[in-house]
C-alpha cells in the first residue's frame, strides 16, 4: 500500500467550505485506510493500493461533489513525492521563518513558454524556481498575505490549476505521509 497525500484547491480559505470529519468520511469511504487531515485547509493523508494519482484525484472530486455539492479541484502527490518536493527546496538553506517559504503544487507541469514568461509583478521581491510541477516561493522581506504573486496569479500565468502551501505545512504531510 502507497501512501498519499490529497491537497484541496480552495478550502476553508475564502473557497468551498469542508468539514475535515466529512472530508476523511468520504476519503475512507473510497476504500482508503489510515486516513488523515492535517489543518483545516483541505489535506488529507492516507493509504491506497490504487496506484495512479490521477485516478485518486478524480475519485475524491467526485465524493466530494457528488456528497457535498461542491466543485473542489483536487491533485494527489505520492508520499515520495512529496519527500522529493520537501527536500528539494531551493530556498529552505537561506530562510529560518517558515511562513516565507511556500510551494505551489500544480495540477500539471506548465508549459516552457508560461515558465520562461513568468515574473514577479512590479515592486515585489520573491523569488521563485519552477520545478515541474511545482513552484517555490521566497518571500524575503515578508509573507505571501501581501504579496500579488499569488496562487491566482500563478494559474493565470501558467495556464493550470494550483493550490499553495506554507513551508511548515508542506513539511508536515511529508513527515505524515511517510509514516
Amino acid at each position: 500500500m502507497d501512501r498519499w497525500v490529497a491537497l484541496l484547491r480552495g478550502v476553508n480559505v475564502g473557497g468551498a467550505k469542508v468539514a475535515m470529519a466529512d472530508l476523511r468520511r468520504l476519503v475512507t469511504g473510497l476504500g482508503h485506510d489510515d486516513v488523515r487531515t492535517y489543518l483545516q485547509s483541505g489535506n488529507v493523508v492516507f493509504g491506497s493500493t490504487v496506484r495512479d494519482a490521477d485516478a485518486l484525484a478524480r475519485g475524491i472530486e467526485r465524493a466530494i461533489a457528488d456528497e457535498l455539492g461542491l466543485t473542489v479541484p483536487v491533485l494527489v502527490r505520492g508520499g515520495r513525492e512529496l519527500a522529493a518536493v520537501a527536500g528539494g527546496n531551493p530556498y529552505a538553506d537561506r530562510e529560518d521563518e517558515p511562513t516565507r517559504l511556500l510551494v505551489v503544487f500544480l495540477a500539471t507541469a506548465p508549459g516552457r513558454s508560461a515558465v520562461a514568461a513568468l515574473t514577479a509583478p512590479d515592486g515585489e521581491n520573491v523569488a521563485f524556481t519552477v520545478a515541474g510541477r511545482e513552484v517555490y516561493l521566497h518571500y524575503p522581506d515578508g509573507g505571501y498575505g501581501r504579496s500579488k504573486f499569488t496562487n491566482n496569479h500563478l494559474e493565470k500565468k501558467l495556464g493550470v490549476v494550483a493550490t499553495t502551501r506554507n513551508w511548515r505545512s508542506v513539511r508536515t504531510l511529508a513527515e505524515m505521509s511517510a509514516s
